[in-house]
Order: C-alpha cells, then structure tokens, then sequence
C-alpha cells in the first residue's frame, strides 16, 4: 500500500513523525486509509486533532492511541498506533448477549453476515479437560463492557459487522462458553477484529469460571481489568 498524505509544520530534530490511521468519512476525505503528521516531541492528542484540524473539519472524532480510547491530553511517543475514529454507526452492526443458553455459532454467523462480506471469522471457546465450567458473570456490567469492546474494535479493524455471545451457568466438557464473529470485504480485517474481540472479552469483561470435576471445583487464576 502506498503511504498516505504526509502533513508538516514543523521542522529540526525534536520532532515525530506519526501515522495515523483514518476510517470511513475521513478516509474519503483524505483519499487514504493514513496520514502522516510531522509533531513536536512531546505533543498530545490535542496538538495532533489541531494539525489534523483542516481535514476533520467540523466533525466530532476520538483519538484512539494503541487502539485504546485517549483524551486530548494524553501525550504521544514515537512508534505509537493512532487512529481518528469519526462516529461509529453501531447500531445492528454489533452484537452482545451474556446469558445461560446455550450459544448458537449459526445465529451469530448469520447475524453479521453482509452482502458486501466477502470473509466471516468465527471463534469458539470449547470446555476442554474437564468434567464441566461453571461461569459467573456481573452479568450487566459484562454486556455493556462487551459492546464497548465490540464497537472499539469494529472501528479499528475496519470490519463490516461483529458479534459476541458469552454463556454463564455451567458448560459441559464439549460445549462453547463464548462465540465471536466477525465480517469484512477481505479476511484480514475479519481476522483482526474475531482475535482483538476475544482477547479483549478475556481480559476486560467483568465473568469468572471454575472448573470442575469429580466433585471437586477451583476457581480459574485470572488478571485484575486494566
């Protein structure tokens, strides 16, 4: 891919240069999916947005700083992931459930299929190795963390449509706990967002398990939500 604009006022060696990652209504503005922008060392978001400020516009847009969500003041480094993500269009195109049935990977398959999808990844977490899981959830907090995570990640990866179901109560040995599913025109950004969705969920949505067998059950070791 050619490299996108490039976009200095600056000039001498204390200075960065960015690649910042465009999408949708900003990338058609552009005619490219990046831009590169020239800054001083040391210059946040907002100095980024105000260099950026002739190609925005009058449109509200977030930063998204290593595909994290970062105020105007957070200061940027070399080497950084940026992206301007204008307004999401959500909606349908993103789907969450927690809940204690039984997950269908058909339905989710279904749900974000697209005519323009030429690619849907799909990913499913299997009880393995023991007898059954039992999963506990904060079960609101879990749904809406959930869609915040899917609605982020759509946004970067630039896919079409993004699913996820997460089952609580018990899973037997065989059975899926969680499901994603993602569709794109080409399977890179496909992949991309099933992978980011499931680390994510993984490490961010308020939901514990134990394991049990013959009787016997242990609470899984997990990490503290960043």
């Amino acid at each position: 891919m050619a490299p996108g604009p490039s976009i200095s006022t600056m000039s001498g060696s204390e200075t960065m240069t960015l690649e910042v990652k465009l999408f949708a209504m900003l990338r058609e503005r552009a005619g490219s999916g990046t831009v590169e922008v020239e800054l001083e060392r040391g210059a946040t978001v907002g100095d980024l947005i105000g260099e950026l400020a002739g190609l925005i516009g009058a449109m509200p847009v977030r930063a998204a700083v290593n595909r994290e969500y970062s105020d105007n003041g957070r200061a940027l480094e070399p080497g950084d992931e940026v992206a301007l993500i204008p307004p999401v269009s959500g909606g349908s195109d993103v789907h969450v459930a927690v809940s204690a049935e039984p997950l269908s990977l058909d339905r989710l398959y279904r749900l974000v299929g697209r005519d323009a999808a030429g690619a849907i990844v799909t990913f499913s977490g299997i009880t393995r190795d023991v007898e059954k899981l039992e999963y506990e959830a904060y079960a609101e907090m879990a749904a809406e963390r959930i869609a915040a995570i899917l609605t982020e990640v759509l946004a970067a990866s630039g896919a079409l449509a993004i699913a996820a179901e997460h089952r609580i109560g018990t899973v037997p040995l065989g059975e899926p706990s969680v499901i994603v599913a993602a569709s794109s025109a080409h399977r890179p950004e496909a992949f991309e967002a099933a992978r980011a969705a499931i680390d994510r969920i993984k490490a961010e949505a308020p939901i514990w398990k134990q394991e049990v067998e013959g009787g016997e059950a242990r609470w899984v070791e997990g990490t503290t939500p960043a």
